[in-house]
């Protein structure tokens, strides 16, 4: 017995403890179920979270599980939870199926980062069986990239995603330090730097941006690194940053206004510019800023080619379809996985919720939404108490929040976006926050 029918009504979730291991019991559409209650992103307890339907969302980074099964439904976790079929503690993947011999079609998938990876899985996870190369200019298998500029002291063994046991168990060619240099949609084949072609019949292509560097004297220093992977370090420093930070090492700073700064270490974060040159003389289309122009299928104007992760121009549905670019991890996994099943024909639009969030001074603030254009803002709490929930207002409805020390509250905001369930100025406003399941 771990507790009476009726302490859990329903739409309601807790933690209770089997064997020793803490065990997510929940209660939805009068039906019990027992899922792992840490979260398999970075390990959050999901019974802080926030439980709507079927589904219990992470209240630290976002992740969706399914309450019955355990499946993920919504990044930036990769395995599903254990379900209550087995209480095992250990994380879960999904069945995935292997390439069938005799099956010649081949999905080339161009880098090695998160919509990649969430393409090939989901290709197989949906038994396709043919041939998936995925290709990157790195030297190391996909890897999670948000702790580059969080942990300081990461090793590049602990962050990779999937091992290579992974990739040959499930038949997933991974082809390292090879850059594509030109796409020909006619014939369907791109161009590696080491001179090889290969032919597609399907395409995606997520080779992401790179950091902006300065264009000021002193650039062309022996002691100015820019720092695009975890490789890319500056052996002098302990710091491990990620694709869009360029760290100088320097004397001194001289500002435009004439003032001189003295430093030993400038970090520089002007932006990122989208990798693709490779793309110029091809028929996919781009924007004036060398982004590629995609549906809500993630589809590009040319056939079987599809775009995801940094370098897409999508439309976001909880802002009207607006076309905007969003570098969001989380996003770059949803987009692979619509990505895959819309290669496989099974028509999906891509519905994502953008969840981020960043560390600063040992303090996680969390964001969802896509605040751009917001009118008004709405405070909870008390920024002086590093304990706030800020909601932006535009049109009379929230479009996005940002939290600190306020779980689960932007993952309540995050659900209600994601379930099209307007949350309103007034409600926003309103000294009942019962509806953000705060604990």
């Amino acid at each position: 017995v771990v507790c009476l029918e009726s302490d859990l009504q329903d739409g309601q979730m807790m933690e209770v403890e089997v064997g020793h291991h803490g065990v997510l019991l929940t209660r939805s559409g009068g039906k019990y179920s027992a899922i792992g209650n840490q979260c398999t992103h970075y390990g959050a307890p999901l019974s802080k979270g926030f439980i709507s339907g079927n589904r219990v969302r992470c209240p630290w980074h976002g992740s969706c599980f399914n309450v019955h099964t355990g499946d993920l439904e919504e990044y930036p976790g990769i395995d599903c939870l254990p379900c209550h079929k087995t209480l095992r503690q250990e994380k879960r993947i999904k069945r995935m199926g292997t390439a069938v011999p005799g099956v010649t079609h081949t999905v080339l998938l161009l880098g090695g980062g998160a919509a990649s990876l969430s393409c090939a899985e989901t290709l197989r996870q949906e038994n396709f069986g043919g041939r998936i190369i995925m290709v990157t200019r790195e030297d190391l298998l996909p890897y999670d990239k948000t702790r580059l500029s969080k942990v300081m002291n990461v090793e590049s063994d602990s962050i990779l995603m999937r091992r290579m046991e992974f990739f040959h168990q499930y038949d997933i060619e991974v082809w390292l330090r090879k850059e594509a240099l030109s796409v020909d949609t006619d014939k369907k084949t791109v161009t590696f730097d080491d001179g090889s072609v290969q032919s597609y019949d399907q395409l995606l292509i997520s080779t992401g941006c790179r950091a902006k560097g300065l264009d000021v004297p002193g650039m062309n220093l022996g002691n100015i690194k820019m720092l695009e992977t975890n490789e890319k370090k500056n052996t002098n420093t302990e710091f491990f940053l990620s694709h869009s930070v360029l760290f100088l090492k320097v004397k001194e700073v001289v500002l435009k206004s004439g003032k001189v700064i003295p430093a030993e270490v400038l970090i520089v974060g002007i932006g990122t510019m989208p990798n693709s040159e490779y793309l110029k003389d091809s028929k996919i289309q781009m924007t004036s800023k060398n982004f590629v122009k995609v549906d809500k299928y993630m589809h590009t104007n040319v056939p079987d080619v599809f775009c995801g992760g940094d370098l897409a121009m999508f439309p976001l549905a909880i802002a009207k379809n607006r076309m905007i670019n969003i570098g969001h991890w989380q996003m770059a996994q949803a987009q692979g996985r619509i990505v895959a099943l819309n290669m496989l024909n099974k028509t999906t639009e891509l519905n994502s919720v953008p969840f981020y969030w960043t560390v600063l001074v040992g303090k996680t603030i969390r964001y969802t939404g896509y605040g751009e254009g917001y009118t008004e803002l709405v405070i909870k709490g008390q920024f002086e108490d590093r304990k706030f929930l800020a909601l932006y207002i535009k049109d009379e409805e929230v479009i996005a929040a940002a939290g600190l020390n306020f779980d689960p509250a932007v993952s309540a905001v995050a659900e209600r976006l994601a379930t099209g369930k307007v949350i309103t100025k007034d409600e926003a406003q309103s000294d009942d926050l019962s509806w953000l399941q705060l604990s």
